[in-house]
């Protein structure tokens, strides 16, 4: 297993600066432990905590971005639907992160290869109209970010040896 280690000042930091900057100093640094790129030999190098925050940070940024459908058109179904992601938010306390992820889990198996095919701009931002079953599940992770943030945030912090050893430097 790959070691990450997050300095304990740059955490102190993060952490006034708020949850989301405290869940990226985590997300950072197991990235940057498996030289900032993710495919089959990297993601065995983090443990299940660490690639469930990889995971959980993959949504996020697309999601808030443009949707689970640019999340799918962007290549990474795969990646957030056949992985134990949604057991394993469960198992940190966010059974509503994980429902949600298992409803568009659903739509990425029925829609997926339609979503995934390359398209133009135009084609893409048509999708957004052809795949309204997606709207709410958006609306939804939208609404709830903030929350879902805070509790990793809480989850991390309670579980810190999970994500990173933390050095202290003199």
């Amino acid at each position: 297993m790959n070691v990450v280690k997050i300095n304990d000042a740059k955490i102190h930091e993060a952490a006034s600066a708020g949850m989301d900057q405290f869940v990226d100093v985590f997300y950072q640094a197991a990235l940057e432990s498996v030289g900032g790129r993710l495919d089959g030999d990297s993601m065995q190098k983090l443990n299940a905590d660490q690639m469930t925050l990889v995971v959980f940070k993959t949504i996020h940024d697309e999601v808030m971005d443009g949707g689970f459908v640019q999340l799918i058109y962007n290549g990474f179904g795969p990646f957030v639907f056949f992985n134990p992601f949604a057991k394993a938010v469960r198992e940190w306390g966010l059974g509503d992160l994980a429902a949600l992820v298992n409803k568009a889990g659903k739509l990425f198996r029925k829609y997926g290869r339609e979503i995934e095919r390359e398209c133009s701009d135009e084609e893409f931002m048509a999708m957004f109209e052809k795949y309204p079953e997606f709207d709410d599940l958006d609306d939804t992770f939208v609404e709830n970010e903030e929350r879902w943030v805070e509790e990793i945030a809480r989850y991390i912090d309670g579980h810190i040896e999970n994500f990173a050893t933390i050095v202290v430097e003199d």
